[in-house]
């Protein structure tokens, strides 16, 4: 573990929180993500499913939590089940948790070894009063699932051996929860934004021309993993010159030429949680007059759409003004004008042209956090405010990302020290 210990209690707290959304006579059941293969005996690095280790804090494969917090002996009310230590796994793959540690991270009483997961599951199906089994699916609105995963293959198992229980889904009960981040939860955000202030810091000394996008990608690495992050919260996205106007452009290959930005959406993970910053420099530490005009614009709209990202409103409605602001930045650097505004379609409104994506989303365990979207937005939030102007026929891009957390009175800047000004990023470029 390369991250401070997360106080047990947090996790607690997490299962009575969810245990007061269940319905009476229920047991909820949430498993482990797979590890994934690549070709021959090769494997691609473990992630936990976050909605598990949001509740046990366990980071381990082949791992699985069952609730059932109606059943009438208390210590099986809560039951970790772990892949049992030997020493073959031990001189391959390393130290695997005892009953103990999991015990001490998670805060459950009963832990037990997969092995024992059948019967007595049976016996909590068959003895327990559930009459509502909450099993796990991704309903996150912009999931792709082609893979079937752990979860899918157990709500498949569970349907068709117990084919007459009542199944819900535990996915908006997730969401609701994780949506509204506890205080432990914003400092660990606030940590992964800190590090990857330090990413940011070092590339701005870094960058010149002449330098690969791939040489930047690595010193982002370096910082963040030095400073306890296991990497990047995401595919870095490098982009210089023309490729600023891709959103996710990943390969992060070309050479930085003088005269080009670099769009910069690179950000570190830490104890699972993420930080999402985006920033636009100059390669040569020096905007253009037209580029630091586009940049300014963004900016602008950055600041604007933090005032108006507030408790209460609903994301859909708050995009909709941003784009209405987006449309008089375009009009102020002449790349619409009325008329086109007079003429367009409805369908296609001309301003997406140059932004065609989303101003914001959800931040936490997932980059794109879970959590209604057309939900009031709560506060206690974490969302990400991300305006960008791409201009093909100029050849570059602006995109400028903050994280915030939605406040009663005022939001809360994460990446309030982090430079953001076209100012003192030239002047932190020439140093």
């Amino acid at each position: 573990m390369r991250y401070s210990p997360i106080d047990q209690q947090f996790f607690v707290d997490n299962r009575k929180k969810l245990v007061r959304e269940l319905k009476p006579n229920s047991l909820a059941v949430f498993n482990s993500n797979d590890i994934m293969p690549t070709n021959a005996d090769g494997s691609m690095v473990f992630k936990q499913n976050n909605d598990l280790f949001y509740l046990t804090g366990i980071e381990q494969e082949e791992s699985i939590l069952v609730i059932c917090p109606g059943f009438r002996e208390e210590k099986k009310r809560e039951i970790l089940f772990l892949r049992q230590p030997n020493e073959h796994l031990e001189k391959w793959y390393g130290h695997k948790l005892t009953k103990e540690e999991a015990q001490a991270i998670s805060g459950i009483e009963t832990v037990m070894w997969l092995p024992d997961f059948d019967a007595l599951f049976h016996h909590l199906m068959a003895m327990s009063g559930a009459e509502n089994v909450y099993l796990n699916t991704n309903e996150h609105y912009r999931s792709e699932v082609v893979v079937q995963t752990r979860d899918a293959r157990f709500v498949d198992w569970c349907r068709a051996k117990y084919p007459l229980h009542t199944y819900q889904r535990v996915a908006p009960l997730m969401g609701k929860l994780r949506r509204t981040k506890s205080a432990l939860e914003i400092k660990l955000i606030q940590q992964a934004c800190d590090i990857t202030e330090k990413g940011f810091r070092r590339v701005l000394k870094f960058t010149k021309p002449g330098v690969k996008e791939y040489e930047i990608e690595a010193e982002y690495i370096h910082e963040f993993i030095r400073h306890g992050s296991k990497g990047f919260a995401y595919t870095p996205i490098i982009a210089s010159g023309k490729n600023n106007v891709v959103l996710h452009y990943i390969e992060n290959n070309q050479e930085c030429k003088t005269g080009e930005l670099i769009l910069l959406d690179v950000a570190a993970e830490y104890a699972n949680y993420n930080s999402d910053l985006t920033r636009t420099i100059p390669v040569n530490g020096k905007f253009s007059p037209r580029q630091k005009e586009v940049y300014n614009a963004v900016l602008h709209i950055q600041r604007e759409a933090m005032k108006m990202l507030r408790p209460s409103v609903v994301y859909f409605d708050y995009q909709k003004e941003i784009e209405k602001l987006m449309e008089s930045e375009l009009k102020k650097l002449k790349l619409i004008s009325d008329n086109d505004i007079k003429n367009q379609n409805p369908d296609n409104p001309v301003f997406k042209k140059y932004f065609y994506h989303g101003t914001s989303h959800m931040l936490g365990l997932d980059v794109h956090d879970v959590g209604n979207m057309h939900d009031p937005v709560q506060v206690g939030s974490v969302w990400t405010i991300e305006p960008g102007i791409y201009i093909k026929e100029e050849g570059f891009g602006v995109r400028l990302e903050n994280n915030v957390v939605i406040g009663e009175k005022e939001n809360f800047d994460l990446m309030r020290n982090i430079p953001i000004e076209a100012d003192e990023i030239e002047t932190l470029m020439n140093q």
